[in-house]
């Protein structure tokens, strides 16, 4: 299986992103089963889908995680949805702030990621990192990279599976915003792998209730 994992630049005045830090760790493992491909996404309403796209075409991705920062979250969050609108709180790398504009003019409310999301969420449990499934992946880029990924499955690539986590800050991080939550990086890079095997593994997603709003 050809499976795609992507990360964001850092934004918001930050030197690092986890997401970023996280995935190029993962650029040597080999898993079995997998040909891994790894690719970094700009902060930029403007750049990322075509970015996306052609991170996409060029590792012929059957499987997409695309993974973020969300400085707020005290664990990993297996995305469930992404929404058709970006309202940034904060301007992007580029300097724009979009406010209540669509990702994807004309397109449709929402997408479901794709990605056996609650197995992915059980699995990282069951390997020692803290995770639950997430109804909402924000309104900033992160969201728009699920949503774009979704979109690009439905239109442009049938048959890719989709899907997005959001990651804590790494302990240097949050030693500078005193109250924040962290997560090691070894912790997350172990998150990944297991989330890439779940993928590899997984063609329908477990029954499970859950699901966290914040």
């Amino acid at each position: 299986m050809r499976i795609l994992v992507t990360g964001f630049e850092p934004f918001g005045g930050e030197s690092v992103n986890p997401s970023l830090e996280a995935v190029r760790a993962l650029a040597a493992w080999r898993p079995q089963g997998v040909t891994l491909g790894v690719a970094p996404l700009p902060v930029s309403a403007v750049g990322l889908g075509a970015a996306l796209r052609a991170a996409v075409a060029a590792h012929a991705a059957e499987a997409v995680l695309l993974v973020g920062q969300a400085g707020s979250r005290i664990e990993v969050s297996v995305e469930r949805v992404g929404i058709n609108v970006i309202d940034a709180r904060i301007p992007d790398n580029d300097g724009a702030q979009p406010v209540d504009v669509p990702v994807m003019p004309g397109g449709p409310a929402a997408y479901l990621a794709t990605l056996p999301i609650k197995a992915i969420a059980a699995a990282l449990r069951a390997g020692g990192v803290p995770a639950a499934v997430s109804n909402t992946a924000g309104t900033f880029l992160c969201n728009a990279g699920l949503y774009l990924a979704c979109h690009l499955a439905a239109t442009q690539f049938p048959g890719l599976r989709a899907g997005f986590l959001h990651v804590p800050l790494l302990p240097e991080q949050a030693a500078r915003h005193p109250g924040a939550p962290s997560m090691a990086l070894p912790t997350i890079v172990a998150g990944l792998r297991i989330a890439v095997e779940t993928i590899r593994d997984t063609h329908q997603d477990i029954v499970a209730g859950e699901g966290r709003t914040d």
